[in-house]
């Protein structure tokens, strides 16, 4: 079973991803969390320092770019910081088509840059894609 982290403050998004991995058959768990700031405290949570049963940390992460208090730009440079979360593939999936947005995701340690689908069956055919690109084909290191 896989574990996914959205990081997306819309919750129709949060929805559509979740009908759309369903759809796929892939056995998987999804968690979400609405900003910057609780994707963090979810990293401080799964990084040796008390680490909650509930925080597992994720086998794949989905990034929104435009979130309040603390956005996903912010969160990305952050997160890349943690050794312990070194390796876990960012999928930045975002509505931005901006250059200066691509440019700074892959500086910062984005593994994609994903612009967000505009129909249901796009974001099943999206999420079908994502998880066996990075479940099925790619060779990820062992977490240390």
């Amino acid at each position: 079973m896989f574990t996914i982290l959205m990081v997306d403050d819309d919750a129709d998004d949060c929805l559509l991803v979740r009908e759309a991995l369903a759809e796929t058959g892939l056995r998987h768990r999804l968690r979400t969390a609405c900003d910057g700031e609780e994707l963090l405290q979810y990293v401080r949570s799964n990084s040796g320092r008390g680490e909650r049963t509930d925080a597992v940390r994720p086998d794949l992460l989905l990034l929104d770019l435009n979130m309040p208090r603390k956005d996903g730009r912010e969160s990305l440079r952050e997160l890349r910081k943690v050794d312990a979360w070194r390796f876990v593939p960012v999928i930045v999936l975002t509505t931005s088509m901006a250059e200066d947005d691509i440019q700074f995701c892959y500086a910062a340690g984005a593994n994609s840059y994903v612009t967000k689908p505009s129909t249901y069956r796009a974001w099943v055919d999206l999420m079908r894609a994502l998880t066996a690109y990075w479940f099925e084909t790619v060779q990820l290191p062992r977490d240390a």
